[in-house]
């Protein structure tokens, strides 16, 4: 097998819309991800694209901002500003667990904090059963893990889940409630589409838990890795510092620069299924792995300039491209929640009362207004457990 690396920004974007090339950095965590819509390809991925990309209804992103994001954050940021300090790392996990959850309908009756710690506990090893390439741990300890929690998933919290939609589904049916009275989650997409898809319990099981994982453990990772920037520029650039707790535009900007440095995944893989001739030149068997190197291109100099390797809120990038770069990919495998985690791109002006700043901005909003800074007495450490340049810990006080 021979590994093909492509770094340059167009080379890039080729092979991520290349529909020769099928998605491969998660066949090590088949355990958690065997089929679902990130690792499906074809008609099939587009079939499930298209029925859970239905929980995007108009007003989706304005509805989740202002209604569903104020009502997760004050269950936990109130009790955590009280206690004075908190690991950024358990706060992330434990705000964007919630919100996932109710974007791909997991429900949590009791809202207790013990029950929270249950839910929270499964997602995090099926982040682990995810990620298991980068792992540093022992591959089959994990597989092991993932798939105990799998069964604990489905008993306490997915099948209760399902006999709620399952019960206003019917409803809808008889014509006792309107459309709008269902759920707006993917679970209730596929439990009303389960004639046009093929999941079987076992595969429904994994694609809810995907979502759960997927975006509490991206967004948790990007909202510690955007505050840490933020941290660090208002230290040595302090004439912006009122402007980031001021103007949500400016932080936004902020984020999404944190997001260009800080790809969920530094890399992309593909395996092709037929030869595929790239766009640098190179041919690709159906043996060879095309490792696309996101950490790489999202520092590209012709694109992002000659400090492409820093973080610059003020940076101008060249025009076409994206200021989080590639973080979010493109193409068919476009991320679903990159509006959802990142907001719109201000185009021209607009309107600060009515802009989507996307849950990563609002958080770390949430947080400065808080008063967060770093604990000088308790330096944050990278994380051991994963080759991904993650945050292992990150302590903060509420000054």
């Amino acid at each position: 097998m021979t590994t093909i690396t492509l770094s340059r920004i167009p080379d890039a974007l080729a092979a991520l819309k290349n529909e020769h090339l099928a998605q491969s950095l998660y066949d090590e965590g088949k355990v958690i991800m065997e089929d679902t819509l990130l690792t499906l390809h074809g008609e099939a991925h587009r079939t499930r694209r298209m029925l859970e990309f239905r929980v995007f209804r108009r007003s989706f992103f304005r509805w989740y901002e202002s209604e569903v994001f104020p009502r997760a954050l004050a269950e936990v940021l109130g009790p955590t500003v009280a206690k004075g300090r908190c690991d950024l790392i358990d706060f992330g996990y434990q705000i964007t667990m919630n919100l996932t959850a109710d974007f791909a309908g997991v429900d949590r009756p009791a809202r207790t904090p013990q029950e929270t710690a249950a839910l929270l506990a499964l997602v995090m090893t099926f982040s682990e059963g995810a990620t298991l390439v980068h792992s540093t741990r022992n591959k089959d300890e994990v597989r092991a893990e993932v798939r105990a929690a799998l069964v604990e998933f489905d008993r306490k919290f997915l099948q209760p889940s399902i006999a709620v939609r399952e019960a206003l589904i019917a409803k809808h049916a008889r014509g006792e409630i309107d459309e709008d009275a269902l759920p707006r989650d993917v679970l209730t997409v596929l439990l009303r589409n389960e004639d046009r898809l093929e999941l079987p319990p076992d595969l429904l099981r994994r694609e809810i838990a995907f979502y759960l994982q997927a975006g509490s453990h991206s967004t948790a990772n990007s909202t510690v890795h955007a505050l840490h920037n933020i941290f660090q520029w208002m230290q040595s650039h302090p004439e912006d510092r009122t402007r980031i707790l001021t103007d949500t535009l400016f932080l936004q900007r902020c984020v999404h620069e944190s997001f260009r440095l800080h790809p969920a995944s530094p890399v992309a893989w593909r395996k092709p299924i037929c030869p595929v001739h790239l766009s640098n030149g190179a041919h690709a068997g159906v043996d060879d792995r095309v490792e696309i190197d996101l950490w790489t291109a999202n520092r590209s100099k012709d694109v992002f300039g000659d400090d492409a390797d820093v973080f610059n809120p003020h940076r101008s990038v060249a025009a076409g491209n994206e200021p989080f770069g590639l973080t979010f990919g493109t193409g068919v495998h476009t991320c679903m929640g990159r509006d959802l985690d990142g907001g719109l791109v201000p185009k021209g002006a607009v309107d600060p009362l009515q802009h989507a700043y996307g849950i990563v901005t609002m958080l770390v909003k949430a947080l400065l207004d808080a008063g967060a800074t770093p604990d000088p007495n308790d330096p944050p450490q990278m994380a051991t457990y994963t080759a991904r340049p993650n945050w292992g810990r990150y302590p903060v006080r509420f000054t």
